[in-house]
């Protein structure tokens, strides 16, 4: 019965945050775009496009299995005592869009490099906007499918990460909420190995550097869920050598914005990257979202757009590409 109920639960969230083709994605701190509008949010969005963009044809060449080894933790993958590891309840609001990187932040990089992680492979974790028809594909599929305008600077890391941008992730799939990352019922039979969850799936297979973890819009049915299992979820990154970089949502369908406070309130604790997506998103019209509250407004990846800079997605993947580009240099930068 148990197992049935998840299941039946699972359904209504998917029917909620991924339903249909409704959904779609996206320097210095705080700044997002150039051509960003400051326009007063729009009571009624515009009728958005029904579909993402197609995806590539062949997929990147995915490395070999490799199992993740027995070395004894040499980071203890817990909550930092820094006295900076408390919010004001609203403080989340203030956060920087891109992350400043901590030097704990590299002592989990050197833990990766130790562990044979891939320095030039992310994954995602996350539901159906995790995927790459709305997250970062396009800079799988070459310059034809995006364009930079001002932000020329991201090239070099577009080009480090070819190959992670487009993949399919094992722990990405519609309806995920934390407890489904962490259940072995919702892992892949095929790529998967027995009682493996999708999260230790995905990072024994493409063996990342760093995980974008984007999580919260369905856990709302749960919240008492969240935090433990985000928790889980960091701790085990942390402690196979893998870089969480945790995000905002732009949805409250908590009501109290409780989810994105615990997620702020995490990355403090943890001292890992927070990519403050939300703040980003609130000069949108309807602050990024469709009129039901919960999907995101749809634009390609033209950042010398300004139309297109007005909707969710294209700010989303500008603001992820600017949050990486920051982690991936502060942690290789040399001493």
């Amino acid at each position: 019965m148990k197992v049935l109920s998840t299941i039946l639960w699972v359904g209504v969230i998917f029917l909620v945050a991924c339903s249909g083709p409704t959904l779609a994605d996206g320097e210095q701190v705080n700044t997002v775009s150039v051509s960003q509008s400051s326009a007063v949010p729009s009571a009624t969005p515009t009728p958005e496009p029904t579909n993402p963009p197609a995806e590539p044809t062949a997929s990147p060449t995915e490395p070999e299995p490799v199992m993740l080894t027995d070395t004894p933790v040499l980071l203890e993958p817990t909550a930092t005592d820094q006295p900076t590891a408390t919010l004001a309840p609203d403080g989340w609001k203030q956060l920087p869009v891109v992350p400043i990187v901590s030097e704990r932040v590299k002592d989990i990089y050197w833990r990766g490099v130790a562990l044979g992680n891939n320095p030039q492979a992310f994954s995602k974790i996350g539901d159906c906007g995790s995927t790459p028809a709305w997250f970062l594909g396009d800079f799988d599929r070459g310059p034809r499918f995006y364009s930079l305008g001002v932000h020329t600077f991201l090239e070099p890391v577009i080009q480090e990460f070819q190959g992670s941008y487009a993949r399919t992730s094992l722990a990405a799939k519609s309806g995920f909420n934390a407890s489904s990352i962490l259940s072995p019922f919702w892992a892949d039979a095929k790529q998967c190995l027995a009682n493996e969850t999708p999260l230790a799936c995905e990072y024994r297979v493409h063996r990342p550097m760093f995980a974008f973890i984007m999580l919260g819009t369905n856990d709302v049915y749960h919240p008492d869920e969240f935090e433990p299992q985000m928790r889980k979820i960091i701790e085990y990154s942390i402690e196979n050598g893998v870089i969480p970089i945790l995000s905002t949502k732009l949805d409250n369908l908590e009501k109290d914005e409780s989810i994105n406070a615990t997620i702020a309130r995490l990355a403090r604790e943890y001292d890992i990257p927070l990519l403050n997506y939300w703040l980003a998103a609130q000069p949108l019209p309807n602050h990024g979202l469709q009129g039901d509250g919960a999907h995101i407004t749809y634009g390609q990846n033209r950042f010398d757009d300004p139309q297109v800079m007005e909707k969710g997605w294209p700010v989303r993947n500008l603001t992820a590409l600017q949050a990486l580009d920051a982690v991936w240099k502060a942690v290789t930068a040399s001493p």
